[in-house]
């Protein structure tokens, strides 16, 4: 971690967190048992992480919640005001996700506690006010179900003070929280600071006549690094081994040093940016994500794209406003919110205003790649191009994967092949003749002799220690040495430094006129859905996100990139090269025969003779295609 390109602001010593382990032989134990048991005996100590703790809020200054923003900042504008749009995000939905919900109760099962880490990053207010425990979410308050609220990011602080650019106030808070302020490196997971008083801070300066509420300049609201607090996600109970493994940490206490890459990697998309051409200064995107941007460089310039609107209704149109829909990936699960929450008026989730993100985050993924084809040795070549500033695709790991779609027609429009099919009846896709992007993650020996969940890929995310597959494209910029340093490097496949496409090439089968190709996006794969519906022995959660699942589509795919080809196959009899074969396309072979032209050594020999005479009949007498 000494690249001064990459790693320049990681410029503090890391705090060590936590003490010695009361309960090492409990891992002892269990590994000398064989076998384990579930759940793991964590505790809440086991998924501590610097920032700002719980209690840590001026008890004259909790969070407030998501509503009282609205009177200001929505209901003008159902595609641009920062309520409406946020509402509709899964930031503003983010405790309600169902699919979520289920997961979280699955990770309870497996792990204690390990829910009060996942409501960290989904209902921050929960955990700074102590609502996370029970790490099942039953103490949760109307404020915390609000999500990622627009109260806790505009009061976030940037971790590394700089004098002239942060505000005064956040050197006394850093100084404040003492042992508890984190590093850059140790800023995942929720490692969050949040102001202890209600000052919300953004980007633009209001002016000394602003009195609707107090407020700080914060230019670490428009930088990435604030997206790294969720966005670059981590199993603490794991530390790094030299050999490139995942060891259970001594329970009962912090991780050793809670740097993001001592820990096991469930998520590296802030990373994945940082080791990215988009964080050395913009790069041009073209017409992409909706921002009038021509280049783009940070999180927020795409996920945020500026456009003119204002931001409250007491002013005029910014030229520089933040869209605040948090576009990504997800394009059903709003509706499954809806339908679960049929008498939730805090929801947000106004049928136009779901069409309106639902359309965006289609938009949102057609932009983030390019399709090319073409024709390599008589095969079908599929590239695809991120044109993100992270892998492609990134986040989640779970169920989420992207696919290649090859249709050979003939010249009836018969379709005679298919590659990676998918069945909309059964949601099942055949993976076996395709490429499939997705990272899939489980259980090495040493975590299935603690657990006793089976060796190999799992869905059991918060048991998870080894990375089985990622073959997810890389960004601009993409060398091994930097993303094997991110714990990102591909497993299972290979990306040569600075490769940001990926090539696969089918084979044209006889007769094939057209190939039509798609890559095509989902969200939750059935096998995902169906573990989250069979694993769960506490509560109806997955059975109830399993038959959201069902009505809303299976999760409908969406088609990233479409492109067809018109595969012209040559005519070797042609000579012409007018398309028809007759007495002139003789005659041509003929005097190249008799000049020894190479147009007539159809055995390509460098002989000229009977067999290429034999060739050249053959050829005429089948006909062109």
């Amino acid at each position: 971690m000494n690249n001064p390109s990459r790693f320049g602001t990681l410029r503090r010593k890391a705090t060590l967190i936590g003490g010695v382990s009361a309960c090492g032989i409990i891992v002892t134990y269990a590994l000398a048992g064989g076998g384990g048991s579930l759940p793991v005996p964590t505790t809440l100590n086991d998924f501590a992480l610097p920032g700002t703790q719980t209690g840590g809020l001026d008890p004259n200054h909790p969070m407030v919640g998501a509503d009282s923003c609205a009177s200001c900042h929505g209901f003008y504008d159902e595609m641009h005001d920062p309520y409406s749009t946020w509402s509709t995000s899964m930031m503003g939905q983010s405790m309600r996700d169902p699919v979520f919900l289920a997961a979280m109760t699955i990770a309870n099962q497996d792990a204690d506690f390990s829910g009060s880490l996942c409501i960290r990053c989904h209902a921050p207010s929960a955990f700074l006010e102590g609502r996370h425990v029970p790490s099942d979410g039953s103490a949760l308050n109307d404020i915390d179900k609000m999500g990622v609220s627009c109260n806790f990011c505009h009061r976030m602080v940037d971790p590394v003070y700089e004098p002239g650019v942060s505000p005064m106030v956040d050197e006394q808070i850093i100084m404040d929280l003492g042992s508890d302020a984190p590093t850059v490196a140790q800023t995942h997971s929720a490692a969050f600071i949040v102001d202890p008083e209600d000052r919300r801070r953004g980007p633009y300066d209001m002016g000394p006549d602003f009195f609707y509420h107090q407020w700080e300049q914060s230019p670490f609201h428009q930088e990435s690094q604030m997206c790294a607090s969720c966005h670059d996600v981590s199993n603490p109970i794991y530390s790094a081994q030299p050999d490139g493994t995942y060891t259970l940490n001594d329970l009962d206490a912090a991780h050793p040093t809670g740097n993001v890459y001592d820990t096991f990697p469930e998520q590296r998309t802030y990373s994945e940016w940082l080791m990215s051409d988009f964080a050395q200064g913009p790069i041009a995107i073209g017409d992409r994500y909706e921002t009038q941007l021509n280049e783009v460089s940070s999180c927020q310039d795409c996920h945020m794209p500026e456009l003119e609107s204002p931001a409250c209704l007491f002013e005029d149109d910014r030229p520089d406003y933040s869209n605040h829909s948090f576009v990504g990936a997800n394009n059903w699960v709003l509706n499954a919110i809806r339908n679960l929450n049929p008498n939730d008026f805090v929801t947000g989730l106004q049928p136009q205003l779901v069409a309106n993100q639902i359309a965006r985050t289609e938009e949102f993924m057609r932009d983030a790649s390019d399709m090319e084809l073409s024709v390599v040795s008589d095969n079908l070549n599929v590239r695809i191009i991120n044109q993100t500033g992270h892998k492609l695709p990134t986040g989640y790991p779970e169920g989420r994967r992207m696919w290649l779609n090859v249709k050979f027609f003939d010249a009836s429009d018969t379709l005679i092949a298919e590659h990676g099919a998918y069945d909309e009846a059964t949601a099942e896709l055949t993976q076996n003749d395709t490429k499939v992007y997705e990272m899939k993650i489980g259980l090495d020996a040493h975590a299935s002799a603690l657990t006793g969940i089976p060796e190999g890929e799992s869905f059991h995310l918060v048991l998870a220690n080894k990375v089985f597959k990622d073959n997810r494209i890389p960004p601009r910029g993409f060398t091994n040495a930097n993303f094997e340093m991110i714990q990102a490097a591909p497993v299972g496949y290979s990306y040569s430094d600075g490769q940001y496409w990926d090539d696969t090439q089918f084979t044209i089968p006889a007769g094939a006129v057209r190939a039509e190709a798609k890559l095509r996006y989902q969200l939750t794969s059935k096998e995902y859905i169906e573990f989250l519906r069979d694993e769960n022995t506490t509560n109806t959660l997955g059975q109830e996100i399993y038959d959201e699942w069902v009505i809303n589509g299976k999760s409908p795919v969406m088609d990233m990139d479409e492109g067809v080809l018109e595969l012209v196959l040559p005519c070797p009899a042609d000579l012409t090269g007018d398309g028809v074969l007759n007495f002139f396309d003789v005659s041509a072979f003929l005097n190249a025969y008799n000049t020894m032209d190479p147009a007539a050594d159809f055995t390509n020999d460098g002989v000229f003779n009977f067999f290429d005479v034999s060739a050249f009949l053959n050829a005429y007498n089948a006909g062109c295609p």
